[in-house]
């Protein structure tokens, strides 16, 4: 009977289920299914590797000012060449991937657990409290999301957390609609009025029953949102709307400005390679994001088992 036991289970006495080797099974299934995911995902930790350990990619301190090296053309020396007040362009654009990654991992996660909560106390008890907070969540998206962040950032003045803040409002709502939509799917379950006629509570069943259950979409719309979390926080910079003007931020370097007046336009028909490189990892950061929310959109749809694209 002990040996029946031991082969139904698949395990022995003393001996744990190795959870490192299914780890690695899913990632080698993930990238079988979705190589473009897959190579999306090693681009994103390439990615976080450069913004926590950026000082020790970068050969000089981004706000060095090199005298007599302004718009420096790529060289061995400056291999990005140097912007319009002598500072090393890679550095800068090394230096500005933390500062992005910041502010739009934090963002996200702000305006995801935000709105995940709002759809899910929403969606569950509707009546007069859903119809107040959906006409909230629909003033708020007829604005469009450039003029209303240009608004907040007019009355709190430009700097890094207030374009977290100014981030996170705007992405709120739509969160909040994508889980409101799950939620009134799910609460129609057997399992739900199951639990209510044992007596749960309300509480234990959206937490317990229903938030599990509606993780999925929470999670694709997490990955999708943080490439357009950092392309609008490039856009803010880009406006001046972001930090200061001294911050190495990605779109600040594309702008030309760098504090100096110097013009725009100019900057790039004369120094072109002040916008590669920051422009390059925008398109790269958002691109990567992109790509692996589509995947893990399509691992994660009930409607795709059984044809190839879900794990297991």
């Amino acid at each position: 009977m002990i040996q029946d036991a031991e082969m139904v289970t698949g395990a022995f006495p003393g001996r744990k289920p190795n959870r490192l080797a299914g780890v690695a099974k899913g990632a080698i299934d993930f990238a079988r299914l979705k190589p473009l995911g897959a190579i999306s995902a090693i681009a994103i930790f390439a990615l976080f590797v450069i913004a926590i350990f950026g000082p020790l990619f970068q050969p000089y301190d981004p706000d060095d000012l090199f005298v007599g090296k302004i718009n420096t053309a790529p060289n061995r020396e400056f291999w990005f060449g140097t912007d319009n007040l002598g500072r090393d362009v890679l550095s800068r654009t090394i230096a500005g991937t933390r500062i992005s990654l910041y502010v739009g991992v934090v963002a996200v996660l702000v305006a995801t657990s935000i709105g995940a909560t709002i759809g899910l106390i929403t969606g569950y008890f509707q009546g007069a409290l859903d119809l107040i907070v959906q006409r909230v969540i629909d003033a708020l998206q007829a604005f469009p999301a450039l003029i209303l962040a240009l608004g907040i950032i007019a009355v709190r003045g430009p700097s890094t957390n207030n374009a977290l803040l100014v981030i996170s409002v705007v992405l709120i709502p739509g969160g909040a609609r994508i889980v409101r939509g799950a939620v009134l799917s799910a609460k129609e379950n057997i399992y739900v009025d199951a639990s209510r006629a044992l007596g749960a509570s309300n509480l234990r069943i959206m937490f317990r029953h229903i938030l599990p259950n509606v993780t999925a979409p929470i999670i694709v719309n997490a990955s999708i949102l943080l490439g357009a979390a950092i392309l609008f926080e490039a856009s803010l910079s880009f406006l001046g709307a972001g930090g200061k003007a001294t911050d190495p931020s990605w779109g600040a370097m594309i702008s030309g400005r760098a504090g100096s007046g110097v013009n725009t336009v100019l900057d790039y028909q004369q120094w072109p390679w002040l916008a590669v490189a920051p422009a390059a990892m925008i398109c790269a950061a958002v691109f990567s994001f992109n790509l692996l929310g589509d995947a893990i959109r399509d691992v994660m749809d009930p409607r795709l088992r059984g044809t190839g694209g879900r794990l297991g």
